[in-house]
């Protein structure tokens, strides 16, 4: 799979620091990490509407307060938006009605979090989610090993609810380096019975700082063996933190990506990013 194309496809004004999005028909979902709502983008019209995640959101949340909506992903007509978990503001998970547009339940996962960490061996200070995949029955929840522990982890909690009981499995990769640094997860999503990953690599030991950027790579999981079975860089300077399904032909799939500028500007690039496969 070493054949790609990424091209920029439209530009977005009024969202920043993008960090997750998805496809539904004509509409893009999209969530920023530093953004209280989650924003609805109309491709056909360029219409931009914005619902509210939490009480009194607003676009430009300071650091040590924000929610840090990372994760975004769907099963039926539902979303669930979830918080990083990195630090006690962001343990939220939403969920999110596609048909009504409406908040259907606002969930605390503080104890799940703490679970999984304890499950998981890895620090509160390394503990920060950046990628969600739900397929009804399983949830795959992506640890981002951008701390000093490198711990690129997924959670498999087996449970139709978060709120239900469950069965949990943590697998741990080694991601591939850019310049001796490790990349790591920043979203993910379901096709048929693989998971596409994107990962980062990011110049710094903090789940809470940002660094230099070195790069960006996609890589596949097969469902079955929990292995990863490619990975490809595909940038060298873009921080790429949303990735949805866009199109499969042939030997050909291709996905909508976005990227964390790390700033308060209020303007998204989305991009098209082509694979040939195998």
């Amino acid at each position: 799979m070493e054949k790609f194309t990424l091209e920029i496809l439209f530009q977005i004004i009024g969202i920043g620091s993008a960090s997750g999005l998805f496809l539904n028909n004509d509409s893009l979902y999209v969530i920023g990490d530093n953004s209280g709502f989650l924003y609805e983008y109309n491709i056909q019209n360029q219409q931009l509407n914005q619902h509210a995640l939490i009480d009194n959101p607003s676009q430009n949340i300071p650091k040590n307060l924000k929610p840090d909506f990372e994760s975004i992903t769907h099963h039926n007509d539902t979303l669930y938006v979830f918080g990083s978990g990195s630090t006690e503001n962001r343990n939220k998970m939403i969920e999110f009605d596609l048909k009504s547009k409406t908040i259907l339940q606002k969930n605390n996962l503080v104890d799940l979090y703490a679970v999984m960490q304890n499950f998981g061996s890895i620090k509160p200070e390394d503990f920060n989610l950046e990628g969600a995949v739900f397929d009804g029955e399983n949830w795959y929840l992506f640890n981002r090993g951008n701390g000093i522990s490198n711990k690129n982890t997924i959670f498999t909690i087996h449970a139709k609810s978060l709120g239900d009981e469950f069965a949990l499995v943590a697998t741990n990769y080694k991601l591939p380096k850019i310049k001796g640094v490790r990349s790591s997860f920043t979203d993910a999503v379901l096709v048929e019975d693989k998971i596409y990953f994107l990962s980062t690599a990011e110049d710094t030991k903090s789940t809470y700082d940002d660094g230099e950027i070195l790069g960006s790579f996609i890589g596949r999981i097969d469902l079955k063996t929990m292995k990863i079975d490619f990975t490809q860089k595909i940038t060298s300077t873009n921080k790429f933190e949303g990735l949805t399904f866009y199109k499969k032909e042939n030997n050909k799939i291709e996905f909508l990506l976005c990227e964390d500028n790390d700033t308060e500007l209020l303007e998204t690039k989305i991009y098209k990013l082509t694979l040939q496969i195998r």
